[in-house]
């Protein structure tokens, strides 16, 4: 059975070759190998890839608009060849319906967009809440400034390919059970280009394009968010043939705080404060990302309680304001005391009629408490 190309891409039948393209790039980002490790994302992108492949390719999509599938065996892109037989590949039928005698597609340009490319990039907190210029380091494809993109030597150019005569295809004549049936297929002299590089450029081997590694400076928006990617247009990969380089995205990974926790434009943290500063009050000072701020812990707070400071959170990425500042408070209570402080603390319980039991003496509250469980009056 043929794959649905269109559903692997989410595209209608009646998509545009521009809306195939967008289609194929988004879920390419999606599933490229070195940003999703998992391995179904690795064939999920070999589908992704193949179905671009076809539906990119006018012969081949007319194939899978009547039912067939180029990329099958026999199905028109690797079966069908001279000297195959009676039976021959779809693509063979499709050229004798098409007219691939009467007119070709012509040679494929030499000269091809370049790919998308991504960079991780880390920021602290401080950076992401209030943006930064982040300076990054990109290795991608670039013009060749040798041959400025030509792929020939210097006074040197392109020749026409002698095989297909520059048409990119070579016909072939086969007789199948519809007759005799005239098929072409991309020139394997020039790779279907029409033309050939007889002496190739030295710096990029006749491509083009050379790798390299780039300096560049990347701005980074105030209020920025893990998992958030900034599009640098054209600082992706030069094309084949020094075609029109891609996007590069820019993928945040904002570092875990000593301190806060992020949740949208919010920021969170916990402060510790003594059992008698919480009964009695007290002032702190908390310590924001751009400021110091004056807190009043009111006289009998609880342990849990949260404070909020408004608008010392991380500023808004869209709009004005910034997020809030929850402070949240434990209330510690003392762990070792000496002879002096229990009998204070012991002293303060009965004032306020509170018993406190005795661990060490018989007949204390929780002895009663056992008493009471195995039924002692």
């Amino acid at each position: 059975m043929a794959k649905d190309y269109y559903g692997i891409l989410g595209v209608s039948r009646e998509a545009s070759d521009d809306e195939i393209k967008r289609a194929y790039r988004k879920l390419a980002r999606q599933y490229h190998p070195d940003v999703n490790p998992d391995p179904e994302a690795h064939e999920k992108f070999k589908d992704i890839n193949a179905a671009y492949e076809v539906l990119s390719d006018d012969r081949k999509r007319q194939i899978v608009d009547l039912g067939g599938d180029p990329l099958a065996p026999g199905g028109g892109g690797a079966g069908g060849g001279a000297g195959a037989g009676p039976f021959v590949g779809f693509q063979d039928i499709m050229d004798a319906f098409f007219g691939a005698a009467g007119g070709t597609r012509g040679p494929r340009p030499r000269t091809r967009p370049g790919a998308d490319a991504i960079l991780r990039l880390e920021l602290d907190l401080v950076e992401t809440a209030f943006g930064v210029e982040a300076p990054i380091t990109v290795d991608t494809a670039v013009l060749c400034t040798t041959c400025s993109g030509a792929g020939t030597a210097a006074g040197t150019h392109l020749a026409t390919c002698e095989a297909c005569g520059g048409r990119g295809e070579v016909q072939s004549v086969q007789r199948t059970f519809l007759g005799q049936v005239v098929s072409a297929r991309p020139c394997t002299a020039c790779q279907g280009y029409g033309t050939v590089i007889p002496h190739p450029c030295g710096t990029c081997a006749g491509e083009g394009r050379v790798r390299t590694r780039r300096s560049l400076t990347v701005k980074i928006p105030a209020g920025v968010e893990d998992g958030m990617r900034i599009r640098l247009a054209q600082q992706g990969e030069v094309g084949p043939g020094g075609g029109t380089p891609g996007d590069l995205y820019v993928e945040i990974h904002e570092r875990v705080h000593d301190v806060y926790s992020r949740k949208g434009d919010d920021l969170h943290c916990r402060v510790t404060v003594p059992m008698t500063a919480a009964a009695l009050g007290t002032r702190l000072t908390i310590k924001t990302l751009d400021s110091e701020e004056p807190v009043d812990v009111k006289a009998g707070t609880q342990p849990g309680s949260t404070m909020r400071l408004r608008a010392r959170g991380v500023p808004h990425l869209r709009g004005t304001g910034r997020g809030d500042l929850y402070v949240h408070l434990d209330v510690r209570t003392p762990t070792k005391l000496d002879v002096e402080q229990e009998r204070m603390l012991r002293d303060f319980a009965k004032t306020r009629g509170e018993e406190v039991a005795e661990l060490s003496k018989q007949g204390g509250f929780f002895s009663r408490m056992r008493d009471a469980f195995n039924g002692h009056g």
